[in-house]
């Protein structure tokens, strides 16, 4: 009676603050609507206990309910990720224990290639099902607003190409190569010669693969390997959505160990998620104690402002910076669609734990990117202390000749 007393209280408080697209099922068959309009998402709430959820409803709270199946969420991702969002900034406080919590975690190669195997080592057909059809795993670069996802992923990889002015035979090192895209294009556009490291072993494997069949075996080698045991000098480097694994902590060392690898007059690219918190703290509303509990263990954001520090600190110039983040908001939004259009087999090759989990991750990375609450940069540097007569007086590089250019293939 108690519980039931808190939530008819709950309720009354959220129907006088307002208006949802919500409706709430009760255990005893009650149905509870928070607006006059028809309701987008139904939360069911099987026995009395999972009320206290709702009572609570931070995103991690509601989130693991729904995940571990103690209620019952329907409708779509997006309009599940608003909803939720909606009764967190109304019943919860920013600030305390749902504030932008800032955590560190210790970081080795042992945790962190576990990490990085439980996100990727799902299955290879899995992410095949909302990715584009090379399967690139981070933000897309829509020129104009109006691409396919195909086409935006395209163009990112040649905006990144451009920046790093990538030319014949050289040498190029890609840090967290997923499933081969970025230096299979190189090799195809460029002719250069490519390193492609993954922790990921399904990542690994297809790699391999897609570099066989693309008849470019004698220009790219992909490894299973941290990027802290390569050897060598490169004249460039990429890193796309990656160094999120890292820790905010060991940012100065990861890039440092970036110009240890990187040629005298090379050039580096770094692609990543940041925090929009100054002081390097996780999305509020316990959204980023969801995501390291089930998505991304161990994964730290750090400002853009703490990042460059890390790369002075690594001995790196920084001579450009992009921030991406409507794009990323763009992009997370096009895999959500494509989840739920492929909801079936999506559930059939992950299990329904997994599904719930990537159903509402995906949705509400997009919303975090569009709430400002986490930014995408790209960051182009090489090693401090050169010549400035070496780099290029304009940004006209990074930009096509002529329209279509991404579009094309060699």
């Amino acid at each position: 009676m108690f519980v039931q007393n808190r939530l008819s209280a709950w309720i009354a408080g959220i129907h006088q603050q307002v208006s949802l697209p919500l409706r709430i099922e009760l255990w005893n068959g009650q149905q509870i609507d928070f607006s006059n309009e028809t309701p987008r998402v139904t939360i069911k709430l099987p026995n009395v206990s999972a009320a206290r959820y709702l009572l609570t409803p931070s995103l991690s709270n509601l989130g693991a309910a729904y995940v571990e199946g103690a209620i019952e969420v329907k409708g779509h991702a997006r309009d599940m990720i608003n909803v939720v969002n909606a009764l967190a900034r109304t019943t919860l406080k920013a600030e305390g224990k749902f504030a932008r919590v800032v955590r560190s975690f210790g970081h080795n190669k042992q945790k962190d290639a576990e990490a990085i195997r439980y996100h990727y080592d799902v299955s290879n057909e899995f992410y095949a099902e909302f990715l584009d059809p090379n399967l690139v795993y981070s933000c897309a670069y829509f020129e104009h607003g109006d691409e396919s996802l195909e086409a935006a992923q395209l163009k990112k990889i040649d905006h990144i190409l451009r920046k790093i002015e990538l030319q014949p035979n050289q040498t190029l090192l890609d840090i967290g190569c997923g499933w081969g895209a970025l230096v299979i294009r190189a090799a195809q556009r460029y002719q250069a010669r490519c390193v492609g490291i993954t922790l990921s072993e399904n990542q690994f494997a297809l790699a391999k693969e897609r570099v066989r069949q693309a008849g470019l075996e004698h220009l790219v080698e992909i490894r299973l390997q941290d990027y802290r045991d390569v050897q060598g000098q490169f004249d460039r480097i990429t890193s796309v959505g990656m160094f999120e694994h890292v820790g905010v902590r060991h940012l100065p060392e990861y890039f440092a160990t970036i110009h240890r690898l990187l040629a005298p007059q090379g050039v580096v690219m770094n692609h990543g998620i940041t925090s929009t918190d100054p002081d390097n703290g996780e999305t509020p509303y316990g959204g980023g104690e969801f995501i390291e509990k089930y998505v991304f263990p161990h994964g730290e954001l750090a400002h853009i402002g703490h990042v460059l520090k890390a790369m002075q600190q690594g001995a790196l110039e920084v001579f450009d910076v992009e921030n991406l983040r409507r794009h990323y908001a763009r992009t997370c939004a096009i895999w959500t669609d494509n989840f739920e259009a492929h909801a079936d087999r999506a559930r059939a090759l992950a299990g329904d734990k997994r599904f719930r989990i990537w159903h509402v991750y995906l949705a509400g990375c997009s919303y975090a990117f569009e709430q400002d609450w986490i930014s995408l940069y790209q960051i182009v540097g090489r090693k401090a202390g050169q010549r400035s007569a070496a780099l290029p007086w304009s940004r006209q590089h990074m930009y096509p000749a002529s329209a279509g250019d991404s579009n094309t293939s060699s």
